[in-house]
């Protein structure tokens, strides 16, 4: 359900019946070519059998979410639930309030191996309809206009209905089915279902619908085919747009505000070769860089400074880059520089190494801070052996200068399968098939002061997408350079223009 916004009687328009008869006339009628299916609704389909293998004879509820206010009666710009969009295909702004179903079926080979999917949504409205003229988050007038059910149908290739008919179907034979429902995702589809429960004396369903949130995450830890190929075009569009701030790198450093310069580059790139960054962009400059989640961007850019730049463009499937890039304003590293990204480069080269199928997610995380923490105890900052250091029931010491993780999931959300089970993420083994990143850090804030004078204020990052194939990995960001010899050679001519 979408969050209700107030009603602000200083901002409605009354309509004369003169209008409501003068507004529904005379239109060119809608087209009736239907729209062709979309490449991400036909990989969908698999993925639709994978739940109905894991919840047979049970009926799967997965909405995709509403409307969130951002502030009175403006909304943010909507985003589908990422299951939902795994799920049926449906990516940038649709769609909002829909419910995806699998109902099961006594048919073991149905539409969707035992299940029969629905779409209930709410297709457009007919033009005597008031809501074609006066709904600001539904109408035609001024959402443009919305697919009617033919057209959705084609489009996903699900059976569609309107999303009036949503409760019945959920109550349907409720005394017999186990409902399994993605919870916290739609309040007004919460609460109908737990009204159906508790109508049919159910209880105890918590674990129930928690297990449906954990194993919709699992499910998106093994990329298919298609998805291999929407975070390629998503590393290589944000390579495009990592390029275009460097070549705007001088403007932002004489407009002053240069963080907000460079934030300002990447999202028009992102906005325009996709649907948005994946998340808030981090440009951080200088000593900001030592603050890891640093989007307030409002800092100056100075010539002699690193620019840590970790941003991401979203594809309208929304896919999404990961990638980060320590880069030096000037173009040409210091050598206090380039001896702490020359550390981090030498540590994300061990943690990609480790990203083979059968290791262990973690190994890559050890792969890299081994080399870290022995860097920091040879110039003389780690106050324990890297040994002491590195032992995780009583050390931990480096952690002061790299406090993160190496590595993540990536996929349709930027921390993609988050609810997995500790057993399948953190513990689990890599496979042929996954997505991770590999982001080392050095941070050495400038306030620090068990590091030499020529260290502080520096921060080093350095983030790829590293797929895992059959006989070891494929940097999917490779073509943003690495070295920092290359790096150089890299921004040299972006920065003549």
């Amino acid at each position: 359900m979408s969050d209700k916004q107030p009603e602000l009687p200083n901002r409605q328009t009354p309509f004369s019946e003169a209008f409501k008869e003068f507004i529904q006339a005379d239109w060119e009628p809608y087209s009736t070519e239907l729209p062709s299916r979309m490449p991400a609704a036909e990989a969908a389909v698999a993925r639709r059998e994978a739940v109905s293998t894991i919840f047979p004879g049970d009926r799967v509820v997965v909405p995709a979410g509403g409307f969130k206010v951002r502030s009175n009666d403006t909304d943010h710009r909507y985003r589908p639930h990422s299951a939902f969009a795994h799920l049926t295909g449906l990516g940038t702004d649709r769609e909002p309030d829909a419910v995806l179903v699998l109902e099961p079926t006594d048919t073991p080979d149905g539409p969707s191996g035992g299940h029969t999917a629905t779409l209930y949504f709410k297709p457009r409205a007919p033009r005597s309809d008031r809501e074609f003229y006066a709904d600001p988050r539904y109408g035609e007038m001024w959402v443009g206009q919305r697919e009617s059910l033919e057209e959705m149908e084609a489009l996903t290739g699900l059976h569609c209905a309107p999303i009036d008919e949503l409760d019945e179907a959920l109550a349907k034979n409720a005394d017999a089915t186990t409902i399994r429902l993605l919870r916290d995702t739609d309040q007004t589809v919460d609460e109908t279902v737990d009204k159906i429960r508790a109508e049919h004396n159910l209880t105890d369903t918590a674990e129930i619908d928690a297990d449906v949130t954990v194993r919709l995450s699992e499910l998106r830890l093994i990329k298919d085919a298609f998805e291999i190929e929407q975070m390629r075009e998503a590393c290589d569009q944000t390579a495009e747009g990592f390029a275009a701030v460097v070549a705007d790198l001088p403007e932002a450093v004489r407009r002053g505000r240069g963080e907000r310069w460079v934030e300002g580059i990447f999202g028009l790139h992102a906005r325009h070769v996709g649907n948005a960054v994946g998340y808030d962009t981090i440009a951080a400059s200088g000593d900001h860089a030592n603050t890891l989640h640093w989007i307030r961007n409002d800092g100056e850019i100075t010539d002699g400074d690193l620019l840590l730049l970790d941003a991401g463009v979203e594809l309208d499937t929304l896919y999404t880059a990961d990638i980060t890039r320590t880069l030096p304003v000037s173009g040409r590293f210091s050598e206090a520089q380039r001896k702490v990204y020359e550390a981090v480069l030498e540590a994300q080269e061990a943690g990609i190494a480790a990203c083979q199928p059968g290791a262990k997610f973690s190994d890559v995380h050890d792969a890299a801070i081994a080399v870290i923490a022995r860097h920091l105890h040879e110039w003389g900052i780690l106050p324990v052996t890297p040994e002491v250091s590195l032992d995780k029931a009583t050390g931990g010491h480096h952690r002061r200068w790299m406090v993160h993780g190496t590595s993540h999931h990536l996929g349709i959300d930027v921390h993609d399968c988050a609810q997995a089970r500790s057993e399948h993420y953190r513990e689990g083994e890599l496979a042929e098939g996954m997505v991770i990143t590999v982001e080392p850090g050095i941070y050495f804030k400038a306030t620090d002061q068990l590091v030499p004078d020529e260290l502080r204020g520096i921060g080093v990052r350095i983030e790829d997408d590293i797929l895992i194939t059959a006989d070891g990995h494929e940097n999917l960001s490779a073509a943003l350079p690495r070295t920092p010899d290359d790096v150089e050679a890299w921004m040299a001519p972006l920065l003549e223009g």
